[in-house]
Parts: C-alpha cells; sequence; structure tokens
C-alpha cells in the first residue's frame, strides 16, 4: 500500500545535509520525489567515500542528472517544475535565480507550486551570503553554548540540530502546511526554512525556563544538561554507559529503591545545590555493575532507564527489532521510515539509486517529448 502521501509528486534540487533529509522524507511516505543531480554526474550528498549504496538520505527516489548550463536544460527543469507539487531547493540565496529557476520563474508557470528553499542564515539578515555548516547556525542559537560540561567547552551534537531537526523537519512541516493552503484553494507560496531560525524554535521550552528563572547560562547545571543527579548518563563497571531520566518522584523514589540507595541525601531531589555531590554517589553506584546487569535490574521499569548503545549495537536491540526500526537496504542497515501511520503504511524504500541512473525514463514519465530528449543528449545536457 502506498504512503499518506503518495500522488505528491516533488522536484529535489540536490545539494547538501538538510534538503536531501528533507527530500528523504517525503519519499519515505510515498511522494514521488525526481533528484535532480549534477551532469556530469556527481553526488553530492552523500558521504566522500564507499559509494551510492551509502548515501542513505537519497534513498526512495530517482535521478535525473542534467547540466543547467547547457542549452535547453533550464528550460526543461522549469517544465518538470511546471508539472510538480513542490520544489526543495538548499542553495545560498540568489543561486537558485541565477540559473533562471529562482521563485517568480517557476511560481509563473505553475501557480499552485510549494517553493521551499532551505538556508542556514536565511534569505535575509547580515549573514545571508556567508558560507556555514550545522554547527555555526546552533551556535548563533544560543543551542550550542548550553551543551556540555561547565568546565569544558561545548560539545558538538554531530549534525542533529541545525540540518536535521532545525532544517530539514521544519522545512518539510513547511512545505505540508503550505501544499494544504494550496490544497484548500488558496495559491502555492515559497516557504523559507532557515536553520538559525528553526534551531531557536526548538529551545523554545528553554527560553521559557530561561526567562522563568528556571535555567541558567552555566553548562551542566541545569536539570535537562546533565547537571542533575537523575538525568544523565553513568559509566559502568565494564565502561560501557547507561542513560537515567528519573524525574518524576515517583519515578526517582523506584531509581533509589532498585538500586538500594538509603543514603538521607537523596532525599532533597531537586535542590540544585546538592546535585554535584549525588552526581558523584550516584557515578559511584553505577560503577558497582556492568551494563547488562544494570540492564536486568532496572530495563522495563519506570525508573526512565536505558542502555547507551553504539550504531551496531542499536539495531539489534529487542526493543528496535520488534518495531522494525531499522531495515537493511542492499547491505546497509538504516533506519526505517516513520512515523507510522495505521491506514496508510509507508512501503519499505528502495535503494539509493546512482546519479542520472534514470535520467531519460523521469524525462519520459514527466511528459519530455522524444525529440525534447534527444536534444538533451546532443547537447551534452543528460
Amino acid at each position: 500500500m502506498p504512503g499518506p502521501l503518495a500522488g505528491l509528486k516533488v522536484v529535489e534540487m540536490v545539494g547538501l545535509g538538510p534538503a536531501p533529509f528533507c527530500a528523504m522524507l517525503f519519499a519515505d511516505m510515498g511522494a514521488e520525489v525526481i533528484r535532480l543531480d549534477r551532469f556530469p554526474a556527481a553526488s553530492s550528498s552523500g558521504p566522500t567515500h564507499g559509494g551510492t549504496r551509502f548515501d542513505v538520505t537519497a534513498r526512495g527516489r530517482r535521478s535525473l542528472a542534467i547540466d543547467l548550463k547547457k542549452p535547453g536544460a533550464a528550460a526543461t527543469v522549469l517544465d518538470l517544475i511546471g508539472g510538480a507539487d513542490a520544489v526543495i531547493e538548499g542553495f545560498r540565496p540568489s543561486v537558485m535565480e541565477r540559473l533562471g529557476l529562482g521563485p517568480e520563474v517557476c511560481m509563473r508557470r505553475n501557480p499552485k507550486l510549494v517553493y521551499g528553499r532551505m538556508t542556514g542564515w536565511g534569505q535575509q539578515g547580515p549573514l545571508a551570503g556567508a558560507a556555514g555548516h550545522d554547527i555555526n547556525y546552533i551556535a548563533l542559537s544560543g543551542a550550542l553554548h548550553a551543551i556540555g560540561r561547565e568546565d569544558a567547552p561545548p560539545v558538538v551534537p554531530l549534525n542533529y540540530l541545525g540540518d536535521f531537526g532545525g532544517g530539514a523537519m521544519l522545512l518539510a512541516f513547511g512545505i505540508l502546511s503550505a501544499l494544504l493552503h494550496a490544497r484548500g484553494g488558496g495559491p502555492g507560496q515559497v516557504v523559507g526554512a532557515a536553520m538559525t531560525d528553526g534551531v531557536a524554535l526548538l529551545s523554545a521550552m528553554m527560553y521559557g525556563m530561561k526567562a522563568g528563572g528556571g535555567w541558567s547560562n552555566r553548562r551542566g547545571a541545569n536539570m535537562l544538561d546533565g547537571g542533575a543527579h537523575f538525568y544523565g548518563t553513568y559509566a559502568c563497571a565494564d565502561g560501557l554507559h547507561v542513560a537515567i531520566g528519573a524525574i518524576e518522584p515517583q519515578f526517582y523514589a523506584l531509581l533509589l529503591k532498585l538500586c538500594g540507595i538509603d543514603d538521607p541525601d537523596f532525599a532533597s531531589q531537586m535542590d540544585a545545590s546538592g546535585w554535584p555531590l549525588l552526581k558523584q554517589k550516584m557515578a559511584a553506584v553505577f560503577s558497582t555493575r556492568t551494563r547488562a546487569q544494570w540492564c536486568v535490574l532496572l530495563e522495563n521499569t519506570d525508573v526512565c532507564f536505558a542502555p547507551v548503545l553504539d550504531w551496531d549495537e542499536a539495531p539489534q536491540h529487542a526493543h528496535n527489532a520488534a518495531r522494525g526500526t531499522f531495515v537493511t537496504l542492499d547491505g546497509v542497515v538504516q533506519p526505517a521510515p516513520a512515523p507510522r501511520f495505521g491506514s496508510t503504511p509507508a512501503t519499505t524504500p528502495t535503494a539509493p539509486r546512482a546519479p542520472g541512473a534514470d535520467s531519460e525514463a523521469i524525462l519520459r514519465d514527466w511528459g519530455i517529448g522524444a525529440d525534447a530528449i534527444a536534444r538533451l543528449k546532443q547537447t551534452g545536457a543528460i
């Protein structure tokens, strides 16, 4: 059965990081997404080694490799966009305009089009034209400062926050919102997702807590940043780690009971002045058993516990295996589509296609005539 976005047609201008991830989300849910790769063919979104099959965020869609500098190429892409519901692009401001495929041109051809733009700094602002990466955008939002220990530099949280959370997922939400508006009778529109804006939005709760006096600028001194003894990670006797999140009083009480802790110092759970000492005491407790032993004691209880698993262990965990959280495509273990739908479940995605593997088929399927395809081949555009 096709996914919930079956029938939706999306053109992806292949770029880096968040734009391919956003397009993957649409493809996972059943939308027909075509990737417009550079020609001569070159993967621009995946890893720098290993080959196409490891470019996980390219899964689920066919690829058309086209040289937009060749005669007729931009006009052909405009024809494709004319039959699409949405466009996803992740270039610096004005790049699409220079290619002759900016939103004004595309929306004259297709007034219902939703034109999704993914940037780091945004389309406007003093930094709009500057280069940057996830780490820079989360730094400007305030989020990076809050992650890590007080006595060390901020910790880099991979590229989850900017590229994927505040970037790709926010763009996907924006595009779907605009599509609902267009299908309800409204016009198409441009959706601009800036990672600086998105990560700031992800920090909404923290900004509220800061304003209300419940959060400080000190790293590692707050309840959710590792400052609390009941919310953090601990090393076990074998050097592996566990994660504890026993915030609620009843969960905290159960944690103390199951761990055999009767030290009266632990009674003042929310007294932040006592957290540093209690963290040391809690660390001593967890150092007495292996991670596997703690799993036997605490897993599947209400203490809010989990083992800290590595990339190889996570797909093998019984809970993830039972839910089908991971799938294997062309020998590559990767996360399955999410979330889950009761009536229109997403199908297992197809493995990534090599850039340009489907060029002629896409053009034919999207209404480009044989003569036009022949001219594109003759000029070296495809």
